[in-house]
């Protein structure tokens, strides 16, 4: 089975982080937590990624304000790179635009909520792990039956 590896680009991304590896927890999927910051320790970022690229991984990168870090990931990695930029109401939310706009031949995927990056993340080791793959099924019945409660519910309540 392969993991997940979290990157984030300082100590205050971590409760975003956590919400991320809550979900890949459900999954049994391994996850790593890592601070390194494309910005101040490049050689740590580096060190973090060539130390995964024997495995089946996918990094997800947790950064705000100036995203080098998913970028960066991105360009130094032949696995899949996600990034999901935890929300700032600082510059009504702008700061997204570093995680969305990338160079030429830099392909970071790039989703907002935490619960549906692992998602994403557990989706893509699905294509090898026929085991994930019924874990994945059974969480989207849940989900089915869950808005046919919500629905029966509501047409009672209406």
């Amino acid at each position: 089975m392969g993991k997940v590896v979290i990157i984030m680009g300082s100590k205050s991304d971590v409760e975003h982080c956590k919400k991320v590896s809550k979900t890949l927890e459900r999954f049994g999927v391994e996850c790593v937590l890592r601070i390194a910051s494309a910005h101040e320790v490049p050689f740590k970022v580096l060190e973090i990624i060539k130390g995964c690229e024997k495995e089946e991984v996918v990094f997800i990168t947790v950064a705000g304000r100036s995203n080098a870090l998913s970028g960066f990931v991105d360009a130094n990695t032949i696995k899949p790179v996600i990034a999901c930029p935890p929300y700032s109401d600082k510059f009504a939310g702008a700061d997204i635009f570093s995680s969305l706009r990338m160079p030429s031949g830099v392909c970071p995927m790039v989703v907002l909520e935490p619960e549906q990056v692992a998602l994403a993340a557990v989706k893509i080791l699905t294509l090898s792990d026929e085991k994930l793959q019924e874990k994945i099924r059974e969480y989207q019945e849940e989900k089915r039956k869950e808005i046919e409660r919500n629905d029966k519910e509501t047409i009672q309540d209406g």
